[in-house]
């Protein structure tokens, strides 16, 4: 893969996926602009990613040829004890976020021609999972609103794909992965036996926002061990 010459944009940068992405991106010859909760280094800015995409003057390049969405969040509650606004905040974060995020750069894509842009869902989007629901319900919203997003920016030559990743050895599963048990058992309920890397879904990234994929559109890929499709 080769993004040299590309001007990529990850949303999510500061740590886990979002920052491997950024690294291999760079790795590979792509200019990368972050936008995060903090600062992370040259070319970055801090953005709430729940509630505003307003970017300084002059952040943003003229023309942007990679947008990956990278926030997260993981609640793990029954339906009987789920609160209502806890399912709001995380469908703010990870579908709302998602859309002013390409709303954002979408002027920017435009002008730089055969654009690609990646969001993350999750398995549970599509396997039912106990204490998954709201979880479930914001990422299932982002792929829906992503294979809408394909459709209609395909006249600009712009892809727009989702990655739904399994259990991933990131900050954000840090409290499910904490003991060497708990890694074993996570492990386990995979095919493949073990948890991904951030490293593996990031090398996925960046195939889809290279020209290698150029030919794949509104859809989402499971990089779950087998998870999703597999018993």
């Amino acid at each position: 893969m080769n993004l040299a010459g590309k001007n990529i944009l990850v949303i999510g940068a500061t740590r886990g996926i979002g920052e491997q992405i950024a690294a291999q991106a760079a790795q590979q010859g792509a200019t990368v602009y972050t936008a995060s909760r903090q600062a992370s280094g040259a070319n970055s800015v801090v953005v709430d990613t729940a509630t505003s995409f307003a970017f300084e003057p002059g952040f943003l390049p003229n023309e942007l040829h990679g947008l990956v969405y990278c926030p997260g969040s993981i609640t793990l509650k029954p339906v009987n004890s789920l609160k209502p606004e806890a399912m709001l905040d995380e469908y703010n974060l990870n579908t709302v976020g998602a859309l002013r995020a390409l709303q954002a750069a979408l002027p920017a894509l435009k002008r730089g021609g055969n654009g690609s842009v990646v969001f993350f869902s999750t398995v549970a989007a599509k396997v039912g999972m106990p204490y998954h629901a709201s979880i479930a319900a914001a990422k299932g919203g982002l792929e829906a609103m992503a294979r809408s997003a394909a459709a209609e920016l395909a006249q600009h030559k712009i892809r727009v794909n989702t990655l739904a990743p399994s259990l991933t050895d990131t900050p954000l599963a840090g409290s499910l992965l904490d003991t060497e048990d708990k890694r074993a058992a996570g492990g386990k309920r995979h095919p493949l036996g073990r948890v991904g890397t951030p490293a593996e879904l990031a090398a996925t990234a960046c195939f889809l926002l290279s020209d290698n994929a150029a030919w794949i559109t509104g859809q989402t890929l499971g990089v779950d061990g087998g998870m999703g499709s597999l018993k």
